[in-house]
């Protein structure tokens, strides 16, 4: 009785992984159009007023759903500094 269950909840993650993995990457597009947009505006690459409202929106976001905020926090700021690093090369500001 536990293995379908067990198979059953397994299956359910392995899919949320992929939703995850799938939304890692389009968001990292959406973010490499604004990184071309910045670049060619002459706009820096790193703007810090909209990181630190986009923490809070995360925090929020994380309490909200019963998500750790720290573990939220921790993921998102992961996220963030790819972005900023790959602004960076787009902007040839590296």
């Amino acid at each position: 009785m536990t293995e379908p269950v067990l198979d059953d909840l397994r299956q359910r993650i392995d899919r949320l992984d992929a939703i995850l993995i799938h939304t890692l990457a389009e968001r990292f597009r959406q973010t490499a159009k604004v990184g071309d947009l910045k670049a060619k505006g002459g706009m820096p690459a790193l703007d810090p007023d909209r990181e630190a409202q986009q923490r809070a929106r995360i925090e929020a976001l994380a309490t909200e759903t019963g998500l750790d905020p720290e573990f939220a926090r921790q993921i998102h700021g992961l996220i963030v500094d790819r972005v900023k690093e790959n602004h960076r090369k787009i902007s040839g500001e590296q």
